[in-house]
């Protein structure tokens, strides 16, 4: 029996209430990618469009998604918290997606922006956490030294117009991060593209895509 999507789901995170959209996988045992989004002060949501794609890029490989809303966001409950209640609220919603898909064995997780720092500071405490993607990562002005080393694979993915977190600084700084032997972090710049993509959206998902693929696989197209 095919389960259908269920879009809209509500669980608890440790300042109430949190809203989330999650897409179950079909098979068994799939894995879990938890999608964070933008700056909760600077208009970020669930319903980003680079959380948007990220999230349905995992759903077509097969995997159980979900996206969700910090704190203080749409009708997630509580105040912004300058990144310490939102890690909490993300590690709540990897527990909710475990609870949820007992058999998983691994767990991706996608970051824009703000959420990217979240995501990674989720990846150091998370061991089950296999792979990353961090989109118009903030290195500039949030702290990413935590990264000592890195436990995990991943990919950073900047625009080279970025004004909001300079391409530059973000380079050395994800130059610096230590790696346990056999990961890799790799980063893909996007021409012209500034820290929201606009207008680069595609050449985005493709870069994404790629590693996806390289990682995990070419998607197999449906025959149906």
């Amino acid at each position: 029996m095919v389960s259908e999507p269920m879009p809209e789901v509500i669980f608890t995170g440790p300042a109430g209430r949190i809203e989330g959209r999650y897409h179950p996988a079909k098979e068994k045992g799939a894995p879990i990618a938890i999608v964070l989004h933008p700056h909760p002060q600077f208009g970020g949501t669930m319903n980003n469009q680079i959380v948007y794609s990220l999230y349905y890029t995992y759903v077509n490989r097969g995997f159980s998604v979900l996206r969700f809303n910090f704190r203080g966001v749409g009708r997630s409950q509580g105040a912004f918290d300058h990144g310490q209640g939102e890690l909490s609220d993300a590690a709540a919603a990897l527990d909710w997606a475990q609870s949820v898909n007992p058999e998983a064995r691994t767990c991706w997780i996608a970051g824009v922006s703000f959420g990217a720092w979240i995501g990674m500071q989720l990846l150091m405490r998370r061991p089950e956490i296999e792979g990353f993607l961090s989109i118009a990562a903030m290195a500039n002005r949030y702290d990413f030294s935590f990264l000592a080393p890195c436990p995990s694979s991943g990919l950073f993915v900047h625009g080279s117009q970025d004004r909001v977190a300079p391409l530059r600084e973000v380079v050395s700084v994800i130059e610096k991060v230590k790696t346990q032997k056999g990961i890799q972090i790799e980063h893909a710049v996007i021409d012209g593209a500034n820290h929201f993509f606009e207008g680069k959206l595609e050449e985005l998902m493709t870069a994404v895509d790629g590693y996806l693929d390289k990682r995990l696989g070419a998607v197999q197209e449906d025959a149906a």
